[in-house]
């Protein structure tokens, strides 16, 4: 999946580009701040895949039957729950600690 990080991002450190080579901390917070969030529902999927398939998959075949259909759809719903609710609580938290400091 492109972004389009490539073009913007490499032109803000060319030598004597429109911006005199000047960085801007902002932009660059914010490309780091998508490419964490891209990372992290990468790796979201591919352990809720990964769980999920070794739980409801005993036998791989060539298609999926009626059982193992319903028993992926209710884990992806559960595990989809569950980072959810371990995500706002992280959140809650730090927002708290970053009031206290």
């Amino acid at each position: 999946m492109e972004s389009g990080f490539g073009s913007d991002f490499g032109s803000d450190f060319g030598a004597g580009g429109g911006g005199g080579g000047k960085l801007d901390p902002g932009l660059i917070m914010e490309q780091v701040k998508v490419q964490i969030a891209v990372a992290n529902a990468q790796e979201l999927l591919q352990r809720m895949t990964d769980k999920c398939f070794r739980k409801c998959i005993g036998k791989p075949g060539g298609a999926l039957d009626n059982s193992e259909q319903k028993c992926i759809a209710m884990c992806m719903d559960r595990y989809m729950d569950s980072w959810n609710t371990v995500s706002r609580a992280y959140n809650s938290r730090l927002q708290r600690e970053r009031a206290n400091m």
